[in-house]
């Protein structure tokens, strides 16, 4: 099956469930457990287990136990996960969870580099005006997850154009436009900002490379929050030595972390920051409320949210 396995089950108003591993995101996901009706308990007796660590992705491996039919990953990237995946149990992830203060990092990012403040931050002294407005800017989003969800009412306030680029033909409410990745040689021409937004698949893998920096007027900036592979690097740091476009935001990054040599750091044009969208302190809040809903949702014998589609990857 295309979802994992089936994200509707059978009601099971007294099931148990696991917080694996031990960490410091565990204590908070218990007592989101404990809030939903269920009753936290080993991995050996539960047929749900909820992955508090997504830095160890290799520890799953052992405690996937016959009994879990279900399994909650704590991001929307699963990509570590990917290897473990099967259509023998329910799989959901973090998709939308984190969308809000990502949405946020994006529009700040957008400003402080259209109207100069990466510039004026390293400077000491006075120096000549610079910058642009976003408002009435055209900004392209690939992806029509979460994360564009809650970015198009932060750019109705600028009275931004917008066009959402998404894998169906279906419109987005929220948009000026909707369109597919074959259509963005007639979209980018007239792109002021353009948004990665979007999961990391074989199709989107180096999306961002010489000719699609090509299509940008000299006047665009480059927004990534989702995966630093949708971009080939070498293309950038060519686009933006040369003035191809006019700068870069990159909260991610290929390598990851970047090495403290690269170039990338060097350039006025590139605001670099850690993959810090959204932050470990303000996603573990967001994600218990996630785990508390599902857990209900499970108890009652509901379709779980963030399902997984095993042959999409994401």
């Amino acid at each position: 099956m295309n979802i994992s396995k089936n994200t509707h089950l059978i009601s099971r108003p007294n099931a148990k469930i696991a917080v694996e591993p031990d960490n410091w995101r565990k204590e908070m996901l218990v007592q989101a457990v404990t809030r939903a009706g269920a009753t936290v308990s080993e991995i050996k007796d539960a047929s749900a287990l909820i992955w508090a660590d997504p830095s160890r992705p290799e520890l799953l491996t052992e405690l996937l136990e016959p009994s879990l039919e279900w399994v909650q990953l704590p991001f929307a990237g699963i990509e570590p996960f990917l290897p473990m995946l099967d259509d023998q149990r329910v799989w959901t992830c973090g998709k939308g969870v984190y969308s809000q203060p990502v949405a946020e990092h994006v529009l700040g990012s957008i400003l402080a580099l259209k109207r100069g403040l990466v510039n004026y931050a390293r400077k000491n002294e006075w120096s000549e005006p610079v910058g642009e407005t976003l408002f009435g800017a055209h900004v392209v989003i690939l992806g029509a997850g979460g994360i564009a969800n809650d970015l198009l009412p932060l750019l109705s306030a600028f009275d931004c154009e917008t066009t959402v680029i998404r894998k169906s033909d279906a419109s987005h409410d929220a948009a000026t436009r909707t369109a597919r990745l074959k259509d963005l040689p007639a979209i980018l021409p007239s792109a002021d900002v353009v948004v990665l937004a979007l999961a990391l698949t074989k199709e989107t893998f180096g999306v961002v490379n010489t000719s699609f920096l090509d299509l940008l007027p000299r006047s665009a900036i480059l927004v990534n929050v989702a995966r630093g592979q949708h971009i080939v690097t070498p293309h950038l740091v060519h686009a933006l030595l040369t003035g191809q476009i006019s700068g870069a935001v990159l909260d991610v990054t290929d390598p990851e972390p970047l090495p403290d040599d690269h170039i990338l750091w060097t350039m006025d044009n590139c605001l670099i920051t850690p993959h810090i969208g959204n932050t470990p302190e303000m996603g573990i809040a967001l994600l218990a409320s996630r785990v508390q809903e599902n857990v209900q949702r499970y108890l009652s014998g509901e379709v779980l949210l963030g399902s997984v589609n095993l042959e999409l990857g994401y």
